[in-house]
């Protein structure tokens, strides 16, 4: 079972993309990325990586960037979410290595659907 990590500060994305998610996936949900960071360093590695842009204690492209410019970490997939649908954070994001970028609120379906076209 391929495993996802999502980084979200609210808890009810948490709850809603694990819905979502946790019957064809390996699923786990952090609250912020340090902590992700933390479980990383520890020898896991998912398949993919969800993560917020905007948190407190760590921004999401701040933790992009350490996945992309590490190592161990550069080719795991991460998409974005974002509450801002602008065209020049979207762009951004997706040259700094993220691999999608979908904005609040989203279908969770078309969430499901686009992770399963990067990781299958």
């Amino acid at each position: 079972m391929k495993k996802i990590v999502l980084v979200d500060d609210k808890e009810s994305i948490g709850k809603v993309v694990s819905f979502y998610l946790s019957k064809e996936y390996d699923f786990t949900y952090f609250e912020n990325p340090l902590k992700a960071i933390e479980w990383l360093q520890e020898g896991n590695m998912p398949d993919l990586i969800i993560s917020d842009i905007r948190m407190p204690e760590m921004k999401g492209d701040d933790f992009l960037h350490f996945l992309k410019t590490n190592a161990l970490f550069k080719n795991i997939p991460v998409v974005m979410l974002s509450s801002e649908d602008s065209t020049s954070e979207r762009i951004r994001l997706l040259e700094e290595g993220a691999e999608d970028y979908i904005v609040k609120p989203f279908n969770p379906l078309e969430l499901k659907i686009r992770i399963k076209k990067i990781i299958h």
